[in-house]
């Protein structure tokens, strides 16, 4: 099953060029304002270093593992935690892809508060204290405190997500989409997301969307909440309603390293998403939305195991169900690791000629995964990984392969950039007895404050 790859550049043949200026011109406009509020913030970034030798179990927990429907990744350097939810709306067999998805946060226990000042000890052989001076009239008013107040609001981060995907039957989907967070004085993280997302697919006039979302996070408790509401909006399709829930609870509480290293938690969270489905064009156009529930279970067993499991119900308004399962358990060696992936897919009617996404009455895919990870240099990091397996569509089964790299750049203290590329023959779409082949690159620039 090979496929000769060639370069997609162009979404389409009249109209992509422009489409991907207007791409282009966003990256350049999401770089240049994301560096010139570094700089103007820069200042107080050197004030807040201080501040920053303790981190919280969430953070520890981004520094660590990264997981959900897609193959857990463990890192030496810190991690972004996106609190946008990223859309599980899209072609399940790409859950493997280690990119899309980020852990359950850990509880954070309140930050410590600086202590008090200790009481002054007097001096040996001070004189005595001065006599109190008899009042003064107009006098002047007593001055106030010139702490500064803590603000309300902080910018605390902007990621810039990329996301291109093609294959050999004409089908391709663009996503670029810039995130804005703040942290509010109590903690609790609110976020804005927009975007331009474009749909194309042979036969199908093509589609382009502008995603509007915001989105909250908080904790009640040892829980965590995360909320968030927006609407897409089409160029040529009705707007539609999107929003996403998340609870995290820890089962256990998680244990950590002096080092920072997750020695061991378990968390269990509930999921709740209701949106377009952004699998393709012919999807989009026939306006299909899905209602998508089920929990996810994530288990660092020790410094070097973790297990994930996900169950997703979902339902869509053309009448049709589905249950998908993912299942992930992961083995470090140092820079290398191994782990074993099974995935199931089952829709109760198959609906991909009316209504135009895969929906197999009975898929699975089970591989392994070899993957190796380490530092090229001070400022880049990479990650090659390698799945091999099958896949059975309708009782025929079929090899079932993933090749992906992933590097990330450190521009600077508070600035880093990814970039990654797959190939995966896993499908996503019916093809008959033809060869299937996805191409994707991925990317994301994060600027934090």
């Amino acid at each position: 099953m090979v496929y000769s790859f060639r370069p997609y550049l162009f979404v389409s043949r009249y109209s992509l060029y422009a489409v991907f200026l207007l791409g282009c011109v966003q990256i350049q406009l999401g770089v240049i304002c994301s560096v010139g509020i570094w700089i103007l913030s820069e200042a107080k970034l050197q004030a807040a270093q201080a501040h920053q030798t303790w981190k919280s179990p969430l953070g520890l927990t981004e520094q660590v593992t990264t997981v959900n429907p897609e193959p857990a990744e463990q890192y030496s350097k810190p991690l972004p935690y996106r609190l946008k939810p990223t859309p599980i709306l899209l072609a399940a067999p790409e859950n493997f892809n280690p990119d899309l998805r980020l852990p359950p946060s850990l509880p954070e226990p309140p930050q410590n508060s600086s202590p008090p000042p200790l009481p002054e000890t007097p001096q040996q052989n001070s004189s005595p204290p001065p006599l109190p001076e008899p009042p003064q009239q107009n006098s002047s008013p007593p001055t106030t405190s010139t702490k500064p107040k803590t603000p309300d609001v902080v910018l605390e981060r902007i990621d810039t997500d990329y996301h291109y995907e093609a294959d050999n039957f004409g089908q391709t989907n663009f996503f670029l989409e810039p995130t804005v967070q703040f942290r509010l004085r109590n903690g609790n993280k609110i976020f804005f997301k927009t975007g331009f997302n474009f749909f194309e697919q042979r036969g199908v006039e093509s589609i382009t969307n502008f995603p509007l979302q915001v989105g909250w996070q908080g904790k009640i408790g040892q829980i965590t909440l995360q909320t968030a509401a927006g609407v897409d909006v089409f160029n040529r399709l009705p707007t539609a309603i999107n929003l996403n829930v998340k609870v995290d609870a820890p089962i256990s509480p998680p244990r950590v390293s002096s080092s920072g290293r997750l020695l061991s938690a378990a968390i269990i969270s509930g999921n709740l998403e209701q949106g377009p489905y952004k699998s393709n064009a012919r999807t989009l156009d026939n306006q299909i939305t899905a209602w998508r529930f089920g929990p996810d279970l994530y288990w660092q067993i020790d410094r070097n195991t973790s297990l994930y499991s996900s169950l997703r119900l979902g339902s869509y308004n053309d009448g049709n169900s589905e249950v998908q399962s993912f299942s992930r358990l992961e083995r470090k060696f140092g820079q290398f690791s191994l782990a074993a992936n099974l995935f199931t897919w089952s829709y109760d009617r198959d609906l991909e000629r009316t209504s135009g996404y895969f929906s197999p009455p009975d898929f699975l895919v089970y591989n392994g995964e070899v993957a190796w990870e380490g530092d090229i240099a001070q400022f880049l990091r990479c990650r090659l990984a390698a799945n091999l397996g099958r896949q059975r569509l309708k009782g025929e089964f079929d090899n079932a392969n993933t090749y992906q790299t992933r590097c990330t750049v450190k521009l600077s203290p508070s600035i880093e950039a990814d970039l990654g590329y797959s190939f995966s023959n896993i499908r996503n779409q019916e093809t008959g007895g033809s060869a299937y082949g996805g191409n994707s690159f991925t990317g994301q620039l994060r600027v934090k404050f």
